[in-house]
């Protein structure tokens, strides 16, 4: 069984954990550098990305995940994680860190407040017809995407879904919605099935 880690120190985990377990894969919790030993994969979930920044400093994991992102491990970004993962956050704090992973400009809550949270079904490449419906809350705008970065769906002409590489990064929340289809493409796409 393949191990994803899911990190855990602040955000949406559960639903994430939920969804990895249902497609037949192991989910880590990842708290501590000691926790990226053996992963297939990590994913990145929602939360608040400058708080995520803090706690990825604090508990030491910020050095050492870094290192295993720019040295290939497959990355699944949600909300705050596309944020992490992002080379360029256009309004975050002067002391939020990054890892610059995939060459994207981002804004951060950019879709609205808390209060302006809403759904939308999008077409996304490798998903067939059908829609995926896809969750927005305070979401990220991407407002520049780098030649390496492919766009997966759009959301009113907007990037939501991008892949560069090994590494899959939303605007929205694919562990809040019962179609596990995200997950599965980002785990086939990186050679972690069950």
């Amino acid at each position: 069984m393949r191990r994803v880690g899911i990190l855990a120190l602040q955000g949406a985990v559960t639903n994430h954990a939920d969804a990895l377990t249902q497609l037949g894969a192991h989910p880590v919790p990842v708290r501590r550098p000691e926790h990226l030993d053996e992963l297939d994969a990590i994913i990145l979930p929602g939360g608040e990305s400058t708080t995520m920044s803090m706690l990825l400093s604090s508990s030491g994991l910020f050095e050492p995940l870094n290192a295993a992102l720019h040295d290939g491990l497959p990355c699944l970004g949600t909300c705050a994680g596309m944020i992490l993962l992002a080379t360029d956050v256009l309004d975050g704090r002067a002391d939020q860190r990054q890892f610059g992973v995939v060459d994207l400009s981002v804004r951060r809550n950019a879709w609205g407040r808390q209060v302006d949270s809403f759904e939308a079904d999008l077409s996304v490449a490798g998903l067939g017809g059908d829609m995926f419906p896809a969750v927005f809350i305070r979401a990220p705008r991407v407002e520049r995407v780098g030649g390496d970065v492919v766009v997966l769906a759009e959301f009113d002409g907007e990037p939501v879904l991008c892949r560069s590489g090994s590494t899959v990064v939303a605007s929205f929340h694919p562990e809040l919605s019962d179609d596990l289809r995200i997950h599965q493409l980002f785990l086939e796409g990186v050679g972690v099935t069950a």
